[in-house]
């Protein structure tokens, strides 16, 4: 019987039973239907379920509660071991041991007979369908839906040989830089200096270098590109597209009109960087003629039809799905879709018909969207323009392309996105424009300089279009009562905000949570700091302390641009997300060819979401990792010259610097700050001295020497050399740095000595990034 109080409503222990007998499946929703609770009763349940997350009953996280440090029902798990009986034993990909302790152990049940790409060992990464176990042993019991990587029991690196004879293996991995291997010269597998090989461990030492086997030769780390095949190789990345792929590839047809309507007059145009190889989003805006919107506009964004030349369940699907997004390195891009797909017949150019999905997009004179459709269309671009060349034409700088298309083109979209800024303006999504650096290679592969392009309203009138129309297709599939891929942005957890505002505290920066998070809250202390000292150093706190973006089917909504509900649509050449989408919109609307479908439910999409969520993140880290290559081999004959640059992380080994130069990131060891010994203060993001009181603190100014370029890992150390501002290093003798004019706790001493947290482990607890990168339009959100 359920157990409600005088009023009806039902009591704690009620709600945290039925919480507990469905695990990882409970929202308000489901709570207020098994209760029978109206509407009315609402904000009652969510004030209860708020109290009993604060004295940690249960776990609130997006819109599900369940019991503390309760697994999903699905999750990416990483299989670290057997147990005595044979069985494997995984581990949560995803733990923050900090705030949770110990990962849970999940073990896995394997069926008689496997599905094909399930079958899974030691040291795989796994994706798995989960639920409590009721038997001795591990808490979870799980059943794998997909094998990701398969095991890294071989080691990566580049093979240099020694004038007697074999050679040794200097480690890809940035943490393994310092440990070659050994190879004989009867293991050498033919390998040359310089090539690119696997190796097996063949036998380890206590004293002297481990022995190698090479096993297989992947390339030459000489040759062009070779910098970004390290990383291709490291993460498993797939290069080559299958046969049956590039066969349907090359079986494809130009899209006609057959099932289109006739936009081909319409003067759609691409914006895009002026080295943009697929251009597969083009804009047009006019005025709208509606005597009823006065001051309003029509937007129409038309984006490449991908669901039409890749359909469910074909080669070159399962490939796109296997790959999940294309990979942007500076050297080369691996692409999703094979090129006849990406660069021709799905790449919007100049003069050419093109089949497109495009939405059409009211906007009313407060930059509100007033109404939306989609539409199946064959379209012709009318012009392929970059940021720089559409700014300088409105700047009043046109070129022979730009002229014909200023009045007519140009000015109705910079009008309209004029119009657009002043609801985002309104919504105010999270404000943190951080400079993008750009790669520029030299003929050889080589860097040449890294710029920072300048942020233009070209880019923020694309990526402000790109985002209305991801969100109208989110509502339209939502109105239709589809599954599809959202993209979701979780609000920071409560440990994150509570150690920001210590954080603050500590520079006399107000910071007042009232009521619901916002990112008006975090837009509020970035605009007060903005043109202090403080300011980089706040901005890369404030940044760290976010979630970071994925792909659900599930909806929780986007902290980050501040929207309740919100999809990728726009990019489908570039991300598998978009092409579920694409193929949500032809189902929902009945556009024909390519369409989602009927057996695609909200558990397969999770499945799918789960997938390609890991799939960027590996691209964003072999992506980061090559940089630091190329920047590593760039710097590497530069040893012993002195750079400017910001402290960009503090931990216990020490001091990380981003130069200001290239943005290349490199480590200080705490052992060679200086004889005292330092402190490491969490709270500040800082190390003290313990008898000066010297303080290098995140943001901090310095100057440093280059030690050592480890150009094969990416690695690169320094020395410092001393303080290049008066704003380090900080002493409490000397006295902080400049303050802001304002002051939330005057009789705050700045320099007070905070000993750092306690997990419930009773270790120090450790900080953790999880920043956001830029993609190739605008922020990864």
């Amino acid at each position: 019987m359920k157990r409600k109080n005088d009023r009806g409503f039902p009591d704690r222990q009620a709600i945290v039973a039925f919480i507990k007998a469905n695990p990882g499946k409970v929202g308000t929703r489901e709570i207020a239907r098994e209760f029978g609770l109206k509407n009315a009763d609402r904000v009652e349940l969510k004030r209860m379920l708020r109290e009993l997350a604060d004295d940690g009953t249960i776990k609130k996280k997006r819109h599900k509660v369940s019991e503390p440090d309760a697994l999903p029902s699905t999750l990416v798990a990483d299989i670290t071991g057997r147990d005595s009986d044979g069985e494997l034993i995984a581990s949560p990909t995803e733990w923050d041991e900090v705030e949770s302790g110990e990962p849970p152990k999940i073990r896995i049940l394997m069926p008689r007979r496997p599905k094909p790409g399930t079958v899974a060992g030691v040291r795989d990464r796994v994706l798995l369908r989960v639920e409590p176990s009721n038997e001795e042993g591990p808490a979870y019991r799980g059943h794998v839906i997909k094998v990701f990587d398969k095991s890294k029991s071989r080691i990566l690196g580049v093979f240099r040989a020694l004038p007697e004879g074999g050679g040794r293996l200097v480690p890809v991995d940035k943490k393994a830089a310092d440990r070659e291997l050994n190879i004989a010269a009867a293991d050498t597998h033919g390998a040359q200096d310089g090539d690119l090989v696997s190796v097996d461990i063949v036998r380890t030492r206590s004293f002297g270098l481990a022995s190698g086997r090479v096993k297989e030769k992947l390339g030459s780390v000489k040759s062009e590109k070779a910098i970004s095949l390290i990383a291709i190789y490291a993460h498993d990345i797939p290069l080559q597209f299958s046969p049956a792929a590039m066969r349907d590839a090359e079986a494809a047809e130009p899209a006609n009109l057959k099932g289109r309507e006739d936009w081909r007059d319409v003067p759609l145009v691409t914006i895009d960087p002026p080295d943009a190889k697929d251009h597969d989003d083009a804009v047009h805006a006019e005025p709208d003629p509606d005597p009823n919107n006065k001051g309003g506009f029509i937007v129409n964004v038309a984006i490449a039809d991908v669901s039409f030349y890749v359909r469910p369940g074909t080669a070159l699907d399962r490939d796109a799905l296997d790959r999940g997004n294309s990979v942007y390195f500076p050297d080369r891009v691996v692409p999703m879709l094979p090129e006849r797909i990406s660069n021709n017949l799905c790449s919007l150019v100049p003069g050419e018909p093109r089949g497109a999905l495009a939405v059409r997009m009211v906007l009313g004179p407060d930059g509100r969207k007033r109404s939306h459709s989609f539409h199946r269309i064959l379209m012709r671009s009318a012009a392929k323009l970059s940021y720089a060349q559409a700014q300088a034409a409105i700047d009043g700088r046109p070129d022979d392309t730009t002229g014909p298309l200023l009045d007519p083109i140009l000015r109705p979209l910079y009008a309209a996105y004029a119009c657009a800024k002043r609801a985002r303006d309104e919504r105010d999504p999270l404000n943190l424009d951080l400079p993008e650096r750009k790669i520029l290679l030299k003929s050889d592969g080589t860097v040449d300089r890294v710029v920072v392009p300048e942020r233009l309203d070209a880019h923020k009138l694309i990526e402000e279009f790109m985002i209305l129309a991801n969100v109208a297709a989110a509502e339209m599939l939502e109105k239709k009562s589809l599954p599809l891929i959202y993209r979701v942005h979780d609000e920071p957890t409560l440990e994150k905000v509570h150690a920001l505002s210590e954080f603050l505290e500590t520079l006399d920066v107000p910071f007042t949570k009232s009521g619901a998070l916002r990112p008006t809250l975090f837009n509020r202390v970035l605009a007060q700091l903005e043109g202090h000292d403080y300011y980089p150093l706040v901005s890369e706190v404030v940044l760290r302390a976010q979630a970071q973006a994925e792909y659900s089917s599930e909806n929780y909504g986007h902290f980050g641009l501040n929207l309740r509900r919100y999809a990728h649509f726009t990019s489908p050449i570039r991300r598998y997300a978009d092409l579920v989408v694409h193929r949500a919109l032809v189902r929902a609307l009945g556009l024909g060819e390519g369409a989602l479908p009927d057996s695609e439910t909200p558990e397969s999409l999770g499945e799918v979401a789960a997938h390609i969520s890991v799939t960027e993140r590996r691209a964003m880290k072999a992506e980061r990792e090559t940089v630091d290559r190329l920047i590593a081999h760039h710097l590497a004959d530069r040893i012993g010259a002195s750079f400017q640059g910001r402290v960009s992380g503090v931990t216990r080994a020490g001091l990380f610097v981003k130069l200001s130069e290239t943005g290349a990131d490199g480590l200080i060891p705490i052992r060679s700050l200086g004889t005292e010994y330092f402190n490491y203060d969490e709270g500040r993001h800082a190390l003290v001295g313990t008898r000066s009181g010297t303080m290098y603190q995140l943001g901090d100014v310095v100057d440093v020497r280059l030690i050592e370029a480890a150009p094969i890992a990416g690695a690169l150390r320094f020395e410092l050399l001393g303080s290049a501002s008066e704003t380090t290093p900080r002493s409490r003798r000397q006295g902080p740095q400049r303050r802001p004019s304002f002051k939330a706790h005057p009789g705050r001493s700045p320099e007070r000595k905070r000993k750092p947290e306690k997990s419930k482990s009773g270790k120090a607890k450790k900080g953790k990034n999880k920043g956001k990168t830029k993609g190739k339009k605008g922020k990864a959100w």
